[in-house]
């Protein structure tokens, strides 16, 4: 997941105490952590907040590799292909390893067979946003808009297949209107567009969404979170608000090859956990509009299992293909 987050955003995360690991598990070389994006984004931002302080306790260097382009596919092919030694990780997000195989008729990777789970890092909550001067301020007054509006509601996205798109296809199922997509090259013109007026609302991440909702250059009309976000506690759920069960986000979390050795993939992910468990490590990436998710690698199966039974049927019943 593409988000603009500059550089200067990260900060030095404290050195804190971790539990002991046996510095003997890494002793040849440095880990390269894979992020399938720019440098600079918000993906590039989230591994390099966590690999610090991760690689500390360690007792080896990780180095943040980007791989950019191809929806993922370039950084996902390039770690698939990787040495199974636990010395390769990377970023699998969203799309990298639940929509992809469906957006895509040929993938040069396999999500399901190809990679094997550390654990779950942080998911970006989705929220209804609008263009101020829309005469709505809740849910129920933007469906009762919407439905008013002959030939329907245009909506925007980063991009086809993106979580954004999906998450309103799957509320316009839930809430039966009538709405139009209009794709863009990434969030930044598409957050600009509803600013502007040219389209009157979209579903935004909230790392995307944070500065221009505090700002007041976006309204929140709910966010998709079973309650209500610690991030953003003044935003009502579109549960509460009638959309009952309704929940959607972008998410990411760290895989291994398949063949990596158990026990180097379970040193990762005991360790990944208690990272992102670190005080200084959750209110990093708290700021940054974002929920910390540790996860154990079964629980990380379970939870891509989940999502790409729900994300499948979406993507094949509206026919969004991306080749």
């Amino acid at each position: 997941m593409s988000l603009r987050f500059s550089l200067r955003h990260v900060v030095a995360v404290a050195a804190v105490a971790l539990p002991a690991v046996s510095f003997a598990a890494y002793p040849d070389h440095p880990i390269e952590w894979v992020v399938p994006y720019a440098a600079g984004g918000g993906s590039d931002v989230v591994a390099r907040v966590v690999a610090e302080p991760m690689a500390k306790a360690l007792g080896q260097s990780i180095i943040i590799i980007n791989k950019p382009g191809a929806a993922t596919n370039i950084g996902a092919d390039y770690a698939a292909r990787a040495k199974p030694d636990g010395y390769t990780v990377l970023t699998g997000d969203t799309g990298t390893l639940a929509a992809n195989p469906y957006l895509y008729k040929k993938l040069s990777y396999s999500a399901e067979k190809d990679f094997s789970s550390v654990g779950l890092l942080v998911r970006f909550p989705m929220i209804l946003v609008v263009n101020p001067k829309l005469p709505v301020k809740n849910l129920q007054e933007f469906e009762a808009w919407a439905k008013a509006q002959s030939g329907g509601v245009s909506y925007a996205t980063p991009g086809a297949g993106s979580p954004h798109h999906l998450a309103t296809e799957i509320f316009r199922e839930r809430a039966h209107l009538n709405l139009v997509h209009v794709p863009y090259k990434g969030a930044a013109p598409a957050v600009q567009d509803v600013m502007g007026g040219q389209v009157p609302f979209m579903f935004v991440d909230s790392v995307t969404g944070y500065q221009n909702i505090q700002a007041g250059k976006l309204r929140a009309i709910g966010i998709a979170t079973p309650k209500r976000s610690k991030v953003f506690p003044d935003i009502p759920t579109l549960d509460e608000q009638g959309v009952k069960g309704y929940e959607a986000y972008a998410w990411q979390g760290v895989v291994v090859p398949k063949a990596t050795p158990a026990d180097r993939t379970e040193l990762l992910s005991k360790q990944l956990q208690a990272t992102l468990k670190e005080p200084a490590v959750t209110k990093r990436l708290e700021e940054m509009g974002l929920e910390v998710t540790p996860s154990n690698s079964a629980e990380m199966d379970k939870f891509l299992a989940a999502e790409r039974a729900k994300l499948g049927p979406v993507i094949k019943s509206n026919n969004i293909q991306l080749d």
